[in-house]
């Protein structure tokens, strides 16, 4: 049985795309494939192991795929890979892509709880996963949830020769398959060809399905936008390929642009920054928190690595995403590495903005951040009434809405979501709030859902969040809602310090009322931290947070400030 994914977008559309040439009408393998042809030599991959050509690169892509093959794996299939940034998750995409099959690709680091729950809704009949990464034994534990997964027939292990666990089938047996025999099945490039795990705020992951022609051709021109000249691109992923912001990798920069790909499989500003300066990326792929921990590496002292010796070669862009894009940081980040700080508003959802390769760091007011002016080539993005879903006039506020050549098909095994968050008309409908003024520039606000209600009245963290990284002695911050019998919720403040010296409360709020922002949107309770706990897809884990403040709640309901505690475990994005 094959998971049913329809696309909730008119065909007429799609087709109009490709037919203007916004979208390249050519299935991810053959993109990469002609990329080979015309360049051979060209590096594809960049990771731990060292450099790979194309034609090294398609050798392998061309052996896994009859490999899967003759295991029985077939078209329109979906096969879930949880492995770390590295040649390996490369190969498997490209391999199920010329295979016509469907890559469900999840950071590591997942649960095995949440793991389950994704490759039963997709129907996944295989999944490849790692040895072991970081102390974990990914592939040990999905072999352990076959029993409850009928249609999960292989587990493939990818590690040394002879460590694959009893039951699975070692990924290196694979490799060795003739790739003489494989002929690409060339799929209908308006099939799918990934599921993207949106780490939204639903009870479980959302799962969302993307055609080639979405990947390579919405997907693809976004990157372009930030392609100056036209050269391939260079890039340098922070984040994990397995995430939604990942996708724009193999897909993205390697099949659509013929670009390199610069991997670590896993994050720490040390070996950022190294990145940074032997490899020379024209465009580096992150969140905002990772960015601000490789600025205080450089701002701290000299160590013995000499992360402070010479400047930074200067890419093309930090290209930014994920969570919200402070004025500080951005100011802060286009000094130290001497180019343009792009701010990214996009979701695996489907939707796409961004505020360029200008040199001005991303503007915040009290009507909203600036996240850019859309590309219709991307996404056509409106503002609608959340109810009747009509658009509204320019500077009104409203939910916004996105449809264009990057739109995914459906959600995955979830017609409740489809019903939820597409129109009739195919638009996706993000729960974001936002406006568009005269100037055509979208300006985001905040979140339908992601409200704290505190005594009746109603609260939006992320315009707490947006003054309160204004502040001297504030390096990051997350705000949450927790609960509170008396008020229901109040507001916490989770800070990361700027220097050696921490903000109190008290001092927040005087910060906040020079901000103009009134008393009863101010935090009352403070937790300081060393760093931000992120999720595996590397955003801020704000559940995390909500369950540390939760434990150390006080018993008493007034509000109070949480001590200084060591950070909690800070989640690789790798």
């Amino acid at each position: 049985m094959t998971v049913a994914l329809h696309d909730l977008l008119p065909a007429g559309l799609r087709r109009g795309w490709a037919a203007e040439g916004t979208c390249p009408d050519l299935d991810l393998y053959s993109l990469f494939r002609a990329r080979q042809i015309a360049d051979p030599h060209a590096t594809a991959v960049i990771d731990a192991k060292g450099e790979l050509c194309r034609t090294a690169l398609d050798r392998k892509v061309r052996c896994l795929a009859a490999g899967l093959a003759g295991l029985g794996i077939r078209a329109g299939e979906v096969v879930g890979v949880q492995l770390p940034n590295g040649r390996g998750a490369v190969i498997a995409e490209l391999a199920l892509a010329a295979l016509g099959a469907v890559a469900l690709p999840f950071p590591v680091g997942r649960g095995s709880l949440e793991a389950e729950v994704l490759l039963r809704k997709a129907e996944a009949v295989a999944v490849i996963a790692s040895v072991e990464h970081r102390g974990g034994h990914p592939a040990a534990e999905l072999r352990a949830l076959v029993p409850a997964l009928p249609e999960l027939r292989h587990v493939i292990a990818a590690g040394p020769v002879g460590s694959a666990p009893e039951g699975t089938i070692a990924l290196t047996g694979l490799l060795r398959s003739d790739p003489a025999a494989f002929v690409p099945a060339r799929p209908d490039p308006d099939s799918a060809a990934r599921i993207l795990v949106s780490s939204g705020s639903e009870a479980e992951p959302k799962m969302v399905a993307y055609s080639h022609n979405a990947l390579a051709g919405g997907r693809g021109n976004f990157l372009a936008s930030l392609m100056p000249d036209g050269t391939p691109p260079r890039c340098l992923f922070l984040v994990p390929l397995g995430s939604a912001f990942g996708s724009n990798g193999t897909a993205v920069t390697l099949a659509r642009h013929g670009g390199t790909l610069v991997l670590l499989d896993h994050f720490t500003p040390e070996s950022a920054l190294a990145a940074v300066r032997e490899h020379r990326p024209t465009h580096v792929l992150g969140v905002p928190t990772m960015v601000r921990m490789m600025l205080e590496r450089l701002a701290g002292p000299a160590s013995g690595a000499g992360e402070r010796e010479g400047e930074l070669p200067a890419p093309t862009a930090l290209v930014l995403g994920g969570a919200a894009l402070d004025e500080t940081t951005a100011e802060d980040a286009a000094r130290a590495f001497g180019c343009p700080v792009v701010n990214l508003y996009g979701s695996a959802d489907g939707v796409n903005c961004h505020t360029g390769l200008g040199k001005g760091a991303p503007e915040a007011g009290s009507d909203g951040i600036v996240a850019g002016r859309p590309d219709p080539r991307v996404a056509d993005i409106r503002i609608a009434d959340p109810e009747t879903h009509e658009q509204l006039p320019d500077g009104e506020t409203g939910e916004i809405i996105a449809r264009g050549p990057m739109t995914p098909m459906c959600y995955v095994a979830a017609p409740e979501l489809d019903a939820r968050y597409r129109t009739p008309e195919g638009w996706v409908r993000t729960g974001d709030l936002g406006m568009i003024g005269e100037d055509g520039v979208l300006r985001l606000v905040g979140r339908l859902k992601d409200i704290v209600i505190r005594g009746g009245a109603n609260i939006s963290p992320a315009e707490v969040e947006r003054e309160l990284a204004s502040h001297p002695r504030v390096r990051d911050v997350v705000c949450v809602g927790i609960p509170d019998r008396l008020m229901g919720e109040r507001l916490a403040a989770c800070v990361v310090p700027r220097g050696p010296e921490a903000p109190t409360l008290a001092s927040l709020g005087a910060h906040l009322t020079r901000r103009g922002l009134e008393q009863r949107k101010h935090p009352e309770r403070l937790l300081v931290i060393a760093e931000l706990p992120l999720t595996p897809a590397g955003k801020p884990d704000r559940a995390a947070l909500r369950a540390r403040l939760t434990e150390s709640a006080p018993s008493a309901a007034a509000p109070s400030a949480a001590a200084p505690a060591p950070a909690p475990p800070l989640a690789h994005a790798g």
